[in-house]
C-alpha cells in the first residue's frame, strides 16, 4: 500500500499536517498535546485542535498510528509499522526532490 502527500506552502512553510504528526511520532508515543508542542518546534506550524485530531483519525483509519489506552484524560498514539513504511518513503521522496531543487538553482542563472 502506497501514501503520498502533498506539501502545501502556507506562509512561506512547507506543511503537511499528517507527514508533521508521522514525523512528530517517529520520536515515540505522544498525546495530543506533546504532538501540536513537537510539531511547531520542529516546523514552526502550530495547530489547532481540529486540524489536530482531524489529522489523527485520518492517519488512524488509514492504518499508520494506532491510539494506545488512555493515560488519565489523555490519549496518546504510536506510529505503526506501515505508518514507519510510509513516513520513510514519504521522506526519502521529498529528500530527492528538495536536493534536486538546490541543485538547480545552484545552476540557474536567476537574479536574486
Amino acid at each position: 500500500m502506497w501514501y503520498y502527500y502533498v506539501v502545501r506552502s502556507i506562509s512561506e512553510r512547507s506543511t503537511d499536517v499528517g507527514l508533521l504528526v508521522l514525523t512528530s511520532l517517529a520520536e515515540g508515543p505522544k498525546h495530543g498535546y506533546a504532538i501540536t508542542t513537537d510539531v511547531e518546534g520542529l516546523s514552526g506550524v502550530r495547530l489547532g485542535p481540529g486540524t489536530l485530531y482531524g489529522a489523527l483519525a485520518r492517519l488512524e483509519g488509514n492504518g499508520l498510528i494506532e491510539a494506545l489506552p488512555a493515560e488519565d484524560r489523555r490519549r496518546p498514539y504510536r506510529l505503526t509499522g506501515a505508518g514507519s513504511v510510509a513516513l520513510e518513503e514519504q521522506l526519502r521522496s521529498l529528500d530527492r526532490v528538495t536536493r534536486s531543487g538546490l541543485e538547480r538553482l545552484r545552476l540557474a542563472e536567476i537574479p536574486r
